[in-house]
């Protein structure tokens, strides 16, 4: 399973590079805001200096809601660097829009699904990810993590190559979960993938071994 960071922190970005997990980076205009970035230059240089900290894949988002405009707009995107992919939300025109750039040969990474029946129209149009926001559906108590089994069920019936990204990953468990049910890529905050090397008993063990060291040599 991949793991990719979600966030446009140049800083937690080369932190989890430096962990030697890291295989790529989402972003959105919400996490370019967050950053004080704004402006079609600035956002281009700053997916640029993303591309220089990591070798995997970008996915810089349109900010356009309509055919005409994503077009445009992620023509522009990809060609900025070869590591970008065009994140596009699931909307009609959206759907649209991956069609148009998987006939260009532009990779996609289809944003905002929630459904089964979404997932399925975004691998029917080869976009090149599909992201589920497992957790925003756990907000609205419906399961995120049967999401995430039902479309691994229906590509692999059907040998459809979009990989199932699981976006507003939460927690640990929510990674270990999607790896056991087949997902093909996490993205997830630093702290979050950091939780991974977390344990109580990997603590209180460690505590004993140097507890007992500093009575084996005083």
């Amino acid at each position: 399973m991949k793991f990719f960071i979600d966030t446009a922190d140049l800083d937690q970005i080369r932190q989890a590079n430096e962990l030697g997990v890291l295989d790529g980076v989402t972003t959105n205009p919400s996490l370019m805001a967050k950053q004080g970035i704004s402006g079609e230059k600035n956002l281009h240089a700053h997916y640029l200096s993303i591309c220089e900290v990591i070798q995997g894949d970008v996915s810089a988002e349109v900010i356009a809601t309509n055919y005409e405009g994503m077009c445009s707009e992620g023509e522009i995107l990809a060609n900025l660097h070869s590591q970008i992919v065009v994140k596009i939300p699931m909307t009609i025109d959206g759907i649209r829009a991956i069609h148009h750039f998987y006939e260009q040969g532009i990779r996609t990474n289809c944003t905002l699904v929630f459904s089964l029946s979404q997932a399925l129209l975004a691998a029917k149009v080869g976009a090149t990810y599909v992201s589920p926001f497992i957790g925003r559906l756990d907000d609205i108590s419906s399961d995120g993590l049967q999401l995430i089994q039902d479309i691994r069920m229906v590509y692999d019936s059907y040998d459809f190559e979009t990989e199932i990204l699981a976006a507003s990953v939460r927690h640990s468990m929510h990674i270990v979960n999607c790896a056991k049910i087949g997902a093909d890529v996490i993205t997830a905050p630093l702290e979050v993938i950091k939780s991974l090397a977390h344990h109580p008993l990997t603590d209180i063990g460690l505590k004993k071994f140097l507890d007992d060291y500093q009575k084996t040599s005083s």
